[in-house]
């Protein structure tokens, strides 16, 4: 059996396989948009979600159709988000920036604690 089964079917078989896992990622990734969103309402949602299973073709590409610039807009705010979040977790993590760091070898030049030489070797460690 195996010897009778040729090239040709092994690259078609592979490419039914592909095809079936991307239907099965975008329609979670439609049944997630679904559940993100916060502009439809739960009548609305349920609605969407019978037709997609009850047509998942026809339910899914009309989803993408009626729907897919906001899917995208949604998803491109959500990335901001995670983004702007984990600027700010990393800001926080570090403590004070370089500017605040010279600032405060400023102050304790001029306040005397220390000299011209470590200053400087200081502010170079510092700016790099």
């Amino acid at each position: 059996m195996l010897a009778t089964f040729g090239v040709l079917q092994v690259f078609w078989s592979m490419i039914w396989f592909f095809l079936l896992f991307m239907w099965i990622m975008l329609v979670f990734r439609v049944f997630g948009d679904l559940f993100r969103d916060t502009e439809t309402g739960g009548f609305a949602k349920v609605m969407w979600i019978v037709f997609i299973i009850v047509l998942p073709f026809l339910g899914v590409f009309v989803y993408l159709i009626a729907r897919g610039n906001a899917m995208a807009q949604r998803e491109v705010s959500a990335v901001q988000q995670q983004e702007q979040a984990a600027r700010q977790y990393i800001r926080e993590a570090a403590g004070t920036s370089s500017a605040d760091e010279l600032a405060r070898l400023v102050e304790l030049k001029n306040s005397g604690v220390i000299d011209d030489a470590e200053f400087a070797k200081m502010k170079a460690k510092i700016v790099g």
